[in-house]
């Protein structure tokens, strides 16, 4: 007896808090399978296992990764044990962009607490540290500016879908 539930997209929007949009734009660069249909309707239908691939997509682009490395780790995935070395090297990649990542927020908290220095600074009359502490906030500007420059490539592909997703 199957016992197999079937949800709408909403309901499985709502699960992976991924927008609907954003299910159906997945689906047609492939980074889900097709969805079923329901045969009077002709609405998606979402399976059980549908919802969990799902959770994996949102857990996927939650930490940024870009499309073509998420449509590439859903289809290894089913290739089990054969595949694992290569959704290793995904992850693994993932993981480096992540920790480049925080290195520029870092960064990024390191410009705001020279800025707040800063402005403590103006506020108390004392020119000398304002210059010195505003020198050093705009070199952080500069770096930042570098890591951006240097990291744009990486963000180009997710920055598209996302702008397509919600077009749609």
């Amino acid at each position: 007896m199957n016992t197999q539930a079937w949800h709408s997209i909403g309901e499985a929007s709502l699960y992976c808090g991924l927008p609907e949009s954003t299910l159906r734009y997945y689906e047609d660069v492939g980074i889900i399978a097709p969805i079923a249909r329901d045969p009077e309707s002709g609405h998606r239908t979402y399976s059980d296992d549908d919802l969990q691939a799902l959770l994996i997509i949102s857990c996927l682009s939650a930490t940024g990764m870009p499309l073509a490395k998420m449509k590439e780790y859903m289809a290894n995935r089913k290739r089990g044990r054969e595949g694992a070395s290569t959704e290793i090297e995904l992850l693994r990649d993932q993981k480096r962009r992540l920790v480049e990542e925080r290195r520029f927020l870092k960064a990024r908290e390191e410009y705001v607490n020279l800025k707040i220095k800063y402005w403590g600074a103006v506020a108390a009359g004392d020119e000398a540290e304002a210059g010195r502490l505003g020198a050093l906030a705009e070199e952080k500007v500069n770096q930042l500016s570098h890591w951006k420059d240097n990291h744009d490539n990486d963000n180009d592909e997710s920055k598209t879908a996302i702008k397509l997703a919600k077009s749609n």
